[in-house]
């Protein structure tokens, strides 16, 4: 009903209108409407309130609230449900809980604050509180753990495609799940999955978008080699049509591979791909390899020629590229 209400106000952005219209509309009492009016006032909505005059909505807040991003959102699937939260310690290990008791495929968990977000190899992924995007996606894929790398490179190609066709931003792909505008991070992708031989029960597919960070909000160690969206376009973003531009282009690209497979994801990946054809240290739990990157396989696995000559193949690394 709270949605409902919220609706209304929004068709008449601006403009007054009466309590008692509410009523008759959805056939609900004055309290009941007075309740959720100020449930949305909690919530961030500004909403005047006159005697005589009734509701005005003047401001929407910029939070990553559910019904924000299910409005006008263009999907089957994904994003249909949202889990929201102010604050929480990372949405993928929300995600990961929610999985364990069968929440449904294409379940989005959204923070507006990580106090320990993740990042790759250990890492932790910094953020400040109401400026990026931040989410999680649980998805149900009937697949043995030698496709997983797909859906990770199949996520980066959907952000890269998303921030072009709304944004007019290009970009370009980091092997295996980075995205860099000149050369600088604006996006990453954590992917984590639950497992059972050679099955996969579950991917929490976690996402990270730069959207209106400035310099000051990042550490020293990475303010050289980060950005945002909003540094790039030279204005402030709104992070509801970021996020709602990715679950499409996610769920187009993840319907994609279901029925034509990797190839075409692949192919796409290989367009937008930065670190082919460049000199790179690659590290994994195992060492750190020096060489020269040849480019990735049908599996999507990253060939590196080594300084020796021959050549090594990594499913999953950190990989750092070089000037030659």
């Amino acid at each position: 009903m709270k949605d409902k209400i919220l609706d209304i106000l929004k068709r008449h952005y601006g403009k007054w209108i009466s309590g008692e219209r509410i009523c008759r509309d959805l056939n609900i009492s004055r309290t009941a409407v007075w309740k959720k009016i100020n449930a949305l006032k909690e919530e961030g909505y500004e909403i005047e309130t006159k005697h005589h005059m009734g509701y005005r909505l003047v401001r929407i807040p910029d939070l990553l609230l559910p019904y924000e991003i299910k409005s006008s959102l263009d999907t089957k699937y994904i994003g249909r449900e949202v889990v929201y939260y102010d604050s929480i310690d990372s949405t993928n290990d929300a995600a990961k809980e929610l999985a364990e008791r069968g929440r449904e495929h294409g379940t989005v968990v959204v923070a507006e604050k990580q106090t320990r977000g993740k990042g790759r190899m250990g890492r932790r992924w910094v953020s400040k509180a109401c400026k990026d995007v931040l989410f999680s996606v649980i998805l149900y894929p009937k697949i043995g753990l030698a496709q997983i790398a797909q859906i990770n490179m199949l996520a980066v190609v959907a952000v890269a495609e998303a921030l072009e066709r709304d944004f007019g931003v290009k970009s370009g792909i980091k092997w295996p799940n980075d995205l860099l505008i000149d050369a600088k991070k604006v996006c990453g992708v954590l992917l984590e999955i639950s497992a059972e031989a050679d099955c996969v029960r579950y991917v929490v597919l976690g996402i990270g978008i730069n959207v209106n960070s400035d310099e000051s909000d990042w550490p020293n160690e990475i303010v050289d080699r980060t950005t945002s969206l909003k540094l790039v376009m030279g204005e402030n973003v709104s992070r509801v049509k970021v996020i709602r531009a990715v679950l499409e282009e996610l769920e187009l690209w993840y319907e994609k591979w279901r029925a034509l497979g990797f190839e075409p994801i692949l192919r796409k990946w290989r367009t937008w791909c930065v670190s082919q054809k460049r000199c790179a240290t690659v590290k994994t739990l195992e060492g750190e390899y020096n060489g020269w990157i040849e480019g990735v396989n049908d599996e999507g696995a990253l060939i590196l020629r080594l300084d020796d000559g021959t050549k090594k193949v990594f499913l999953s690394a950190d990989v750092s590229l070089r000037s030659i």
